[in-house]
């Protein structure tokens, strides 16, 4: 890669277009093959896929990425071209899989800075022996991409015209490339693409050297023939030149105005009878070109003929912004709970605060939707892991996916693919029982697995459930306890206790190793992962009919409305969407169940208290309930009642992670991460879904 060609921000518009192109190929793939076969509109699709990825791959020196691209487009250019062809569907699928899999690898190489210098040499047998074989079945000679006979006149070709005449010089040059160093059409685009900062003008012959491969041959036996007018320096245009990557020999010298005309003039015909076309990939580039040096030139307004409706933004600045809104939003805090601002009360300041609270939430709003992302993506990747394991261990397993319109925010999205993807392969490997052993126990043949997405107030459930052979308690328990995981009886231990077992690091219920579990690694780092962006993973299971494993996870990690409330000195927040209700309760309306366990009546309901300077082990004076305040509070359906002192009020509050030594080695139950108020101090925000919550009942 040579980067006076490749500046940042190309590179980083090949590998985002690149990973859209292969994401949007391999659902495409999934799709054709439940099927069964090519429609003529995925057939299309796919060629202009290929023929995409190989001329921008090319344009960035890709040359093992563009090459591979352009065997599969000649497959694809055959089947399209050939319409009652026979072809090996199922292995041209595999064939390019197994090409995205590598495309895959070699853009992560590309994101990280490093030479995408993957072998593609028995994957582009694969594919030539492929094509040999669709060639030689259907009696075809070799490929033979038909686009016209060109004229003379179509071989000269206008890319960008300047309002500027002042001391423009008139050019001549023509390269050679190096022998077998191929595509030299796309070469050419690329010397073409790069010199436009430098000239006025240029026309070249020949000129549709994107859309015809047969320019090839053209430019291998006339050179490539470039025409230009610029006010740049000789000097400064022959260096550039000269500087073209497998570069054979350079003609370059000055020439005359009336050569130039000559060059011109035939362009301007053809394009005023509209017998030229410019090549599609061509036209957004040369468009926006145009316009940036007329404006540069001329000074003068340009209208773009078309509105640039959407555009891709780094990452890192929507964090920036975030983290500036965040602040933002404890400064307002600042101000309006200022207590010798909040003294004065006057009235234009309280009004003014309204109105800058109003704005910063628009604004938290604005920027929250901007970085959330739909599940969809994610979801459609599960279908191939699906697809791949099930082939390998021949098993018949059907994937239904729901909810993936359901949006998170993008950082969270990137740390689920993989817990979600372990998810799955467990329970095709794990749970899922082959076709003859399911059909004994009276199920279909088909095992099913249930992919699911789902909001729950701040948080969004992700749930994947599988109708397979499900957890085998006593077998978890009695493993568990021979590692030393735990030392009380079963009898001591519920369910959901015993199932949160295999989140161990080390445990594995797999007696054998094989290529997808066995190894003790798995489970643990799906907990891990899922818990480092402030979530939590729940185990279900009925013995012989299925599991179910829920990801809760947050749908940010930035800001939520907060309810602050006071237990002794210290400040907690409950996210408001899990506050019910806040009442003072009486002595009388307290009630015990059969344990002892303290409880309250609520309209005929009853729900269990919690009460947070016993449970975090705090002083208060106020431990009668008819001086402090209860808290209702519901995740899931199931509710409780939180005793704390007294509420403080509600306010936004920037969302902080708990620093590790709270959150792995004390293992403090109900506490989902930290906040700084609007005085400074510091307050705790409460994980409603870590206490012992309850179905509410009647009496």
């Amino acid at each position: 890669m040579n980067n006076s060609y490749i500046d940042e921000p190309m590179l980083e518009a090949y590998v985002y277009e690149t990973s859209q192109i292969i994401e949007t190929l391999e659902q495409l793939m999934i799709q054709s093959e439940k099927i069964g076969t090519f429609s003529m509109d995925a057939i299309n699709e796919i060629f202009r896929f290929m023929h995409t990825i190989k001329g921008s791959s090319a344009m960035m020196m890709f040359n093992e990425i563009s090459t591979l691209a352009h065997k599969i487009e000649d497959i694809f250019y055959v089947i399209r071209e050939n319409q009652a062809i026979r072809y090996d569907f199922s292995t041209l699928v595999d064939c390019i899989l197994e090409s995205i899999d590598y495309y895959k690898i070699e853009l992560i190489k590309i994101r990280n800075g490093e030479t995408p210098d993957g072998d593609t040499a028995s994957l582009t047998e694969k594919v030539n022996d492929y094509l040999e074989v669709l060639k030689d079945e259907n009696g075809l000679e070799k490929i033979k991409k038909e686009v016209g006979t060109k004229t003379e006149a179509d071989q000269k070709y206008y890319i960008r015209p300047s309002n500027k005449e002042d001391q423009a010089k008139y050019y001549k040059a023509k390269i050679r490339f190096k022998k077998d160093c191929e595509m030299e059409n796309i070469r050419a685009y690329t010397v073409i693409h790069n010199i436009v900062d430098l000239v006025e003008e240029v026309l070249y012959k020949p000129s549709d050297i994107i859309d015809n491969d047969q320019t090839i041959e053209d430019i291998r036996t006339n050179g490539f023939l470039m025409a230009i007018r610029s006010t740049s320096s000789e000097e400064d245009i022959k260096k550039y030149l000269e500087k073209t990557v497998f570069l054979e020999s350079l003609d370059f010298e000055k020439a005359e105005l009336e050569w130039f005309k000559e060059f011109e003039v035939i362009y301007q015909d053809q394009e005023m009878s509209e017998e030229i076309k410019i090549p599609e990939t061509s036209k957004k580039y040369i468009e926006s070109q145009k316009i940036k040096k007329e404006k540069e030139d001329t000074k003068q307004e340009v209208t773009a003929t078309t509105t640039q409706s959407i555009i891709s933004v780094n990452v890192d600045k929507l964090d920036m912004l975030m983290d500036m809104v965040g602040e933002l939003v404890i400064a307002e805090a600042m101000v309006s709970q200022n207590p010798e601002v909040v003294r004065l009360e006057i009235e234009s300041f309280e009004k003014a605060s309204r109105q800058l609270h109003k704005i910063s939430s628009e604004l938290q709003d604005m920027v929250m939707a901007i970085r959330m992302v739909a599940l969809s993506t994610t979801f459609m990747k599960m279908h191939r892991i699906v697809r791949d394991m099930t082939r390998k261990l021949s098993k018949d397993v059907v994937l239904d996916v729901y909810g993936e319109e359901t949006e998170v925010d993008k950082n969270i999205i990137e740390k689920i693919a993989d817990p979600l993807m372990h998810i799955i392969r467990n329970a095709i490997d794990h749970g899922i029982e082959d076709a003859e052993e399911r059909l004994t126990k009276g199920k279909s043949k088909e095992g099913s697995i249930i992919l699911e997405a789902k909001n729950s107030g701040s948080d969004v459930l992700i749930i994947i459930k599988d109708d397979g052979k499900g957890l085998d308690k006593q077998k978890i328990y009695e493993k568990a306890y021979n590692l030393g995981l735990i030392y009380q009886s079963i009898e001591d231990m519920n369910d959901k206790d015993i199932y949160r077992l295999i989140l161990h690091p080390g445990f594995s219920m797999k007696e054998q190793v094989t290529e997808f579990s066995g190894r003790g690694v798995g489970m643990d780092v799906v907990a891990k992962n899922i818990e480092s962006i402030g979530g939590s993973v729940i185990v279900d299971s009925v013995f012989g009919k299925g599991t179910t494993i829920i990801l809760k996870i947050p749908l940010t990690l930035a800001i939520i409305e907060g309810m602050n409330i006071k237990v002794g000195e210290s400040r907690f927040t409950i996210p408001i969407v899990s506050v019910k209700e806040s009442f003072r309760p009486g002595n009388k309306e307290i009630i015990k169940d059969p344990d002892g366990n303290e409880m309250i009546m609520v309209r005929g309901l009853c729900y269990p208290i919690v009460k947070l300077y016993e449970h975090y082990g705090l002083k208060t004076d106020v431990d009668d309930y008819e001086k402090g305040i209860l808290i209702m509070v519901e995740e899931d359906d199931r509710s409780c009642c939180l005793f704390a002192d007294e509420l403080l009020g509600q306010q936004q509050v920037v969302v902080k992670s708990l620093p590790n030594y709270i959150r792995r080695y004390k293992q403090v139950k109900g506490l989902g991460g930290c906040t700084l108020l609007g005085d400074g101090s510091i307050s705790l925000i409460l994980d409603v879904g870590e206490f012992e919550l309850s179905n509410v009942h009647d009496k």
